[in-house]
């Protein structure tokens, strides 16, 4: 029975959709963050004093054709929004509703709002209260970097270290304030005559900024400003050093679903195990390509070999070209021979690979033989063909 097409409704909200990686979906990014950027630069160039006039309304022309674009994209997520599995279960009206009161919904608005304030003639491109669009549009960048959800996890999953670190923070800053200013009220009692005085110096030296603005000038003040500076570095390197490990854990997860999702589309891999499975996609890395892109050169070194996921490529030998599809490989017999390429590759479409690079391929050759024997197979394969037409070349 063959598939029903998706309806425009649902290949509108897929488009959309931040996390797809499909070649639509891409576009629409790279035109959003394009038209962001122009919107950014007009509003920019509008501060400036002394423009002509019909430079002016040209970057007001430019605004309002970027807040256009922001207001159509927010009819075409409200539209779209009941195609989301969040929202499965519930009536059309009522999913919209949830996704317009959500976070992303709010900020789609609040991008689309500048549109109706210049149309309403509230505000002017040229207004001087004009800049606060910047700060509305540039939220929208939050839904471009999936990274963004993982540093909510991150810091939702080491919330109790966290804390911890916080709660050292302010103790060292609360006591640090508050020796500072016993020490030095009576000969500065302008800048530690008061506790919120003091804390001010506390948090400029904690934080490692140093404005230089408030400075001790007692014997006892700068030793107290010499523990505070000390701990500034600890206090921040122990939150940094949390932070960064928390976030390479997230990504490494992030990275094996992202691989585990890819890898079920290849044949060669279908027949495996799970805990085989479990053992090669750690070691193999998603890369995705658009038409017309050059993968591997003939000639170069074979470093990596590469498993076709989603899309088609283009194996171009001296003697022609041969097509591979989705659940193919290429890059193998550079591998396996440990010789430069033998064949130049170029996506004809939008192309996902997984590639496992030499020194990962060598180590699954060692725990997994039953892959690398298919490989060899297929290497082998190829290779009787590359001699036949050979032969077929010289008999001509």
């Amino acid at each position: 029975m063959a598939a029903t097409a998706p309806s425009r409704r649902a290949r509108a909200y897929a488009a959309l959709r931040y996390p797809d990686t499909s070649h639509v979906s891409r576009r629409w990014r790279s035109i959003h963050l394009l038209v962001l950027g122009i919107g950014l630069l007009a509003i920019a160039a509008s501060s400036t004093d002394g423009l002509p006039t019909w430079l002016t309304q040209l970057l007001t022309i430019a605004v309002l054709g970027v807040a256009f674009v922001f207001t159509a994209e927010y009819a075409v997520r409200l539209w779209s929004a009941p195609e989301s599995p969040r929202y499965a279960g519930l009536s059309d009206g009522m999913a919209r509703l949830r996704w317009a009161v959500s976070t992303n919904g709010a900020i789609c608005l609040l991008a689309a709002l500048p549109l109706f304030v210049i149309a309403l003639g509230t505000m002017r491109a040229d207004n001087q209260h004009a800049p606060i669009f910047c700060i509305i549009w540039v939220l929208s960048l939050a839904r471009h970097a999936p990274a963004m959800g993982t540093l909510a996890r991150v810091i939702s999953n080491e919330r109790a270290t966290l804390t911890s670190v916080v709660v050292i923070f302010l103790m060292v800053l609360i006591i640090a304030a508050t020796g500072a200013h016993i020490m030095e009220r009576d000969g500065q009692p302008k800048t530690f005559g008061t506790l919120p005085d003091a804390l001010w110096w506390a948090v400029v030296t904690l934080t490692t900024t140093g404005y230089g603005d408030t400075v001790p000038l007692t014997a006892g003040g700068r030793m107290i400003g010499s523990v505070v500076m000390v701990s500034g570095i600890l206090v921040l390197a122990l939150m940094t050093g949390i932070l960064a490990t928390g976030f390479a854990e997230e990504e490494r997860r992030r990275e094996y679903l992202r691989v585990w999702d890819q890898i079920t589309k290849v044949p060669m891999f279908a027949s495996l195990g799970t805990v085989t499975l479990s053992e090669i996609v750690s070691k193999l890395r998603v890369r995705n390509y658009p038409p017309r892109i050059i993968v591997v050169r003939r000639d170069e070194p074979g470093e990596s070999m590469f498993f076709i996921s989603e899309g088609e490529v283009e194996v171009r030998l001296p003697r022609g070209a041969v097509a591979l599809g989705q659940g193919a490989f290429f890059g193998e017999m550079a591998l396996l021979d440990r010789l430069p390429r033998s064949a130049t590759v170029v996506t004809t479409r939008p192309t996902t690979l997984l590639v496992l690079y030499a020194s990962d391929f060598y180590e699954i050759a060692a725990n997994i033989p039953s892959l690398v024997e298919a490989v060899e197979r297929e290497a082998r394969r190829r290779r009787a063909e590359n001699r036949g037409e050979a032969a077929t070349v010289e008999t001509t």
